[in-house]
């Protein structure tokens, strides 16, 4: 596993999103306590959780309570585990997801994420996307305050654009460690997103990096999403070459966009995250880099 820097902290540079354990499709508790496990066997230290990462009208928590599980029966040292949670989202029973940037929801939002965790401080809080009915400064502000009480060691915005990093920026400082916005070789409208963290230091966390590849099982060939893979057969090209996954090419390139980008892969089997994993440990030379790149630009048009 190789590591990256996320708010002062080493953590690996591959992370896991936690959300599949939790909703729709959701794996039995024997089978997400092992694919946590499995993370944490191949030197994942940085997990992902919500509270909002729940079945529709559920209440919330269960993904968080579930990584509390998982760490909690886990026979090794998770001294270096990050936790990293989110709140201002919400699931109600029609399926959708709502968003609700008030600050006492989010301080109330936090206090329950606490307990569920079962810890003192939660080491990295994130508000889930910014609430177009709150200003945002007033969101962040409560992140602030979490911070100045003691309750959260590290805060994180999601889901946001440039004007709204920088503006946090000024209210958090460098107690603002992470941005987490969706950004795959098929998503790529977070590109500036990207380079402004690079500049500020920001961690970059992006979620459905593996969006445009989609993978059923390991014991059979990847597909690619959309016409033709939208450009994306290159991914697979290099896979072959290299004999290992399109997925682990596609994060391996991800990982080489800027030393700040730690992708976290969402997973619901031991086999998929393990497969993520290995993703650190691929280094792409600068002529498959620059293939990749040429892919990815062309697809953009």
């Amino acid at each position: 596993m190789r590591y990256r820097t996320l708010g002062g902290l080493r953590v690996s540079a591959i992370g896991l999103g936690a959300m599949p354990l939790s909703i729709e499709g959701r794996p039995d508790e024997a089978r997400a306590l092992a694919t946590v496990h499995a993370a944490l066997d191949a030197g994942v230290t940085l997990l992902d959780t919500a509270d909002s990462y729940h079945l529709p009208g559920d209440g919330p928590g269960h993904n968080e309570l579930l990584v509390a599980r998982a760490l909690a029966a886990y026979g090794g040292d998770t001294t270096d585990v990050l936790v990293a949670t989110k709140g201002g989202r919400g699931r109600p029973a029609d399926d959708s997801w709502t968003v609700t940037g008030d600050p006492r929801h989010l301080k109330a939002a936090a206090e329950g994420s606490l307990k569920r965790l079962g810890v003192d401080a939660i080491g990295l809080y994130q508000l889930h996307k910014p609430d177009p009915a709150v200003p945002f400064e007033e969101s962040v502000g409560a992140l602030r305050e979490l911070l100045d009480e003691g309750k959260i060691r590290l805060a994180g915005v999601s889901n946001t654009d440039v004007t709204q990093i920088r503006a946090a920026r000024a209210i958090l400082g460098d107690r603002l460690v992470s941005v987490q916005n969706r950004y795959s070789p098929a998503v790529l409208d977070s590109e500036a997103e990207l380079r402004l963290c690079a500049e500020l230091g920001l961690a970059f966390l992006p979620w459905s990096p593996l969006g445009g590849l989609s993978r059923s099982s390991l014991d059979g060939p990847s597909r690619l999403e959309g016409a033709a893979g939208g450009g994306l057969e290159t991914f697979h090209a290099v896979a072959r070459e290299r004999g290992v996954s399109p997925q682990q090419v596609c994060l391996a390139w991800l990982l080489a966009r800027s030393p700040t980008v730690i992708p976290i892969p969402g997973a619901s089997r031991p086999e998929t995250i393990r497969d993520s994993a290995g993703a650190a440990e691929l280094v792409l030379s600068p002529a498959e880099t620059a293939r990749l790149d040429a892919a990815v630009d062309a697809r953009r048009g």
